[in-house]
């Protein structure tokens, strides 16, 4: 009776973790003005024509643009980047921006192989296309949603203090994209970790966007001062969601990076006999939450246009009511 007793205490005194993750794109931040929009304004800034480059030409053409090319270098080249063969994502987007342009500008007909592909060289303005990776790589091509600030202010302070439920809370991304995505959430006024995915080699040794120095100073806070503790993306997890391999990744860096916060009720490490809950919050419902639960995980649809059989709330506000902490 005495061990039986001793085991349950023991299962109720585990230290409880929460695991709280984040699709980026649509639930974070999103495109201001859109982006077809956007790709127009700086094409007229470098004197394209006003009357063959609109939003709705850019809208037509990036659609068609953007599905080949994910076809042809999946996870923006990710495979081939690996065998040295290919450049990674500013490559991609380059190539991307440029054959959106080449579409809206060249001779219908006379400007795409069976391929899809260039016929002949087409040169855009010099700068043009450093221009808009540099725009979607900042604040200036995107903004928060209005309760993302507040949430995660109000996150920051339950994570100082003791909440009621967990031991420890580790915040982050889970995000099918690129490198990029840590610095537009910096650039727009969140505090960034430098965890990232580290997937078969290092994340910073992938060639992408990212340059992380020792001077980054989100990277140097405590962890209770930050956002959020890590970003994971596809390209550097190497899958991308609905695949479950993205959550394990992110839920293996949680992990290591709770071991470095220090021990929770009296347990060394935050190993596999801790409580884990693994929390993760979306706007897509195949690829955030049919996929979270999948793999395991609960899971919230946020910001979702339709109706769907999912746990959902209305702002991330809610979210701190229905966690309980």
């Amino acid at each position: 009776m005495n061990t039986l007793m001793a085991s349950a205490r023991s299962l109720s005194e585990r230290p409880r973790t929460l695991l709280l993750t984040f699709d980026a794109f649509g639930t974070l931040f999103y495109p201001r003005p859109p982006v077809p929009q956007q790709y127009a304004a700086v094409a007229h800034q470098f004197g394209l024509s006003r009357a063959a480059v609109t939003p709705q030409a850019i809208e037509r053409a990036f659609g068609d643009v953007y599905r080949t090319h994910s076809k042809r270098w999946p996870n923006y080249g990710r495979a081939d980047v690996l065998q040295g063969k290919y450049g990674g994502p500013r490559q991609w987007w380059e190539e991307v921006m440029r054959e959106c342009f080449v579409r809206v500008l060249a001779p219908q007909g006379n400007h795409l192989t069976t391929e899809g592909l260039p016929q002949t060289p087409f040169k855009l303005p010099l700068g043009m296309v450093d221009t808009l990776l540099h725009r979607f790589a900042s604040e200036e091509g995107y903004a928060l949603f209005d309760d993302v600030i507040p949430f995660f202010e109000r996150m920051r302070e339950l994570r100082r203090s003791s909440t009621r439920h967990f031991d420890r809370v580790v915040v982050g991304v889970v995000t099918n994209s690129d490198d990029r995505v840590p610095a537009v959430l910096k650039a727009l006024g969140l505090r960034v970790g430098d965890l990232r995915a580290d997937q078969d080699m290092s994340s910073m040794e992938l060639p992408g966007f990212e340059q992380r120095t020792s001077s980054n100073d989100a990277g140097s806070l405590g962890h209770l001062e930050n956002d959020l503790d890590f970003v994971i993306t596809s390209y550097e997890a190497g899958e991308g969601k609905p695949n479950r391999l993205i959550f394990d990744i992110a839920k293996r860096q949680a992990r290591l990076l709770a071991s470095t916060y220090g021990p929770a009720q009296g347990s060394p490490t935050p190993d596999e006999t801790d409580d884990w809950v693994c929390i993760h919050v979306g706007d897509e419902y195949e690829k955030d939450y049919r996929a979270a639960v999948d793999a395991g995980w609960k899971s919230y649809l946020v910001r979702a246009d339709g109706e769907y059989p999912a746990k959902t709330i209305r702002s991330l506000l809610e979210l701190i009511l229905e966690l309980k902490i």
